[in-house]
C-alpha cells in the first residue's frame, strides 16, 4: 500500500467510525487537507477495494472498511496517555478494595464508564493457590457457612446442611486446627494431607476429627481454580447498529451470558507478554453473532502470581484510540493497586 492510499484508508475508517454509514469519495475529498480531488480518491478507493481493505454494500453506495482496514488503522495509532492525576485516581479507587473479586467488579464498571462499551475483567488463579485461612460460622437449622480464603486473595464460601450438629466451640476448634496446621500449604496438598490424617486419626483427636470429617465430606476444600469474571455494559451494544437481526442480537446476548464463552474471548490475551495491548477485529470465529465486534485487552500479572485480563468489547467501529488508552491505563492501575 502506498503512503497516500494508507492515508485515504485511515480517513475512510475514521469517517465510518463517526457515522456508521458507507463512505463516499466526495466525503473524503472534503476531509482531505492536501486538496486531493474526488477522482484521485476514487482511484485510491478502487485500489483499496481490490486489495481487500474496502467493501461496497450496494452498487451506488460508498465503501465500508473491512476487518483488514481496521487492523491497519489500529496499527497506526499511538497510545493516548491519561493525565497522571487520573491514573493515580484509578489506582487509589482499586486500592480501596480488599479482594480480587471486588477489584474485578469495579474495574469492569470503570471500563464501561470510560469507553461506553462492554467492560470485562477477569482473574485467573494459580492452578493450586495457597491457603490463607478458613472461617466456619454456625447458622440456623443445622447449617454451617464455610469460608476459604487463599493467598491470591480469592474468597470462596459455601453453606452446607449437616445431619449431625456441630457447636460453635467445635467450629472454632476445627477452624483453629486447620489454620494452625495448613496455612501456607497449597489447597491440593492440604486436601491430600487432610484426607490421610482423617483416615488415620489418632485416638486423642477422634472427637474433633470426626466433626471435621463431616465438613470435609461436604466439600470444605473441594474447589478448583475457578476464574473470577465480571462483565459490565452489555446493554451498550443495543445503541449501536451491528446490522444484526433481532434473533442474531438475542444469540449475541445469550453468548455473552456464558462465562465459558467470555473466557474464550479472553484466552487469546494470556499468551501475550504482561502489559502488552492486543486488538482483535471481528470475532466471528468465537460466535457468528460477534462478527461486527472488536476486543481490546491487556494481560497483567499480579504480585500474588495470579493472572488477570482487562478488556473492552465493542462495535468494530469503536473509538480505538480512546479504548486502547483506557484499557492500557486501567490494566496498569489494576496491576499496581
Amino acid at each position: 500500500m502506498t503512503p497516500r492510499n494508507r492515508e485515504v484508508l485511515h480517513e475512510i475508517v475514521e469517517a465510518y467510525i463517526a457515522t456508521g454509514e458507507p463512505v463516499a469519495s466526495r466525503a473524503i475529498a472534503r476531509r482531505w487537507h492536501d486538496g486531493l480531488s474526488a477522482a484521485s480518491i476514487r482511484n485510491a478507493m478502487a485500489d483499496l477495494a481490490e486489495e481487500g481493505f474496502l467493501s461496497q454494500p450496494h452498487t451506488s453506495a460508498g465503501r465500508v472498511p473491512t476487518e483488514q482496514a481496521f487492523r491497519s488503522y489500529v496499527e497506526s495509532l499511538s497510545l493516548r496517555k491519561l493525565a497522571s492525576v487520573e491514573i493515580e485516581r484509578l489506582r487509589s479507587e482499586l486500592g480501596m478494595f480488599d479482594t480480587v473479586e471486588a477489584r474485578i467488579e469495579h474495574t469492569s464498571r470503570r471500563l464501561t464508564e470510560m469507553t461506553s462499551s462492554v467492560g470485562i475483567a477477569a482473574a485467573i488463579p494459580q492452578s493450586s493457590p495457597a491457603l490463607e485461612q478458613v472461617e466456619l460460622v454456625g447458622l440456623t437449622a443445622g447449617r454451617v457457612l464455610m469460608v476459604v480464603v487463599t493467598r491470591d486473595q480469592q474468597v470462596r464460601n459455601r453453606v452446607v446442611s449437616l445431619e449431625e450438629a456441630i457447636s460453635s466451640d467445635e467450629l472454632i476448634s476445627i477452624r483453629n486446627y486447620i489454620n494452625r496446621n495448613f496455612a501456607g500449604w497449597t489447597i491440593e496438598n492440604v486436601r491430600r494431607e487432610m484426607a490421610s490424617r482423617l483416615e488415620h486419626a489418632a485416638a486423642t483427636y477422634d472427637a474433633l476429627l470426626k466433626k471435621l470429617t463431616l465438613l470435609y465430606a461436604k466439600g470444605l476444600l473441594d474447589f478448583g481454580p475457578e476464574p473470577e469474571v465480571h462483565m459490565e455494559g452489555a446493554s451498550n451494544l443495543f445503541v449501536v447498529d451491528l446490522r444484526l437481526t433481532k434473533e442474531k442480537m438475542r444469540e449475541l446476548f445469550r453468548a455473552l451470558e456464558e462465562k465459558k464463552r467470555v473466557l474464550e474471548l479472553l484466552d487469546r490475551f494470556l499468551e501475550q507478554p504482561s502489559g502488552a495491548i492486543g486488538v482483535h477485529v471481528g470475532l466471528a470465529e468465537i460466535h457468528p453473532s460477534m462478527g461486527q465486534l472488536s476486543l481490546i485487552g491487556v494481560p497483567v500479572i499480579l504480585p500474588n502470581g495470579m493472572s488477570a485480563v482487562i478488556a473492552v468489547l465493542g462495535p468494530m467501529r469503536m473509538n480505538y484510540g480512546r479504548v486502547i488508552s483506557a484499557v492500557k491505563h486501567v490494566g496498569a492501575a489494576f496491576q499496581n493497586a
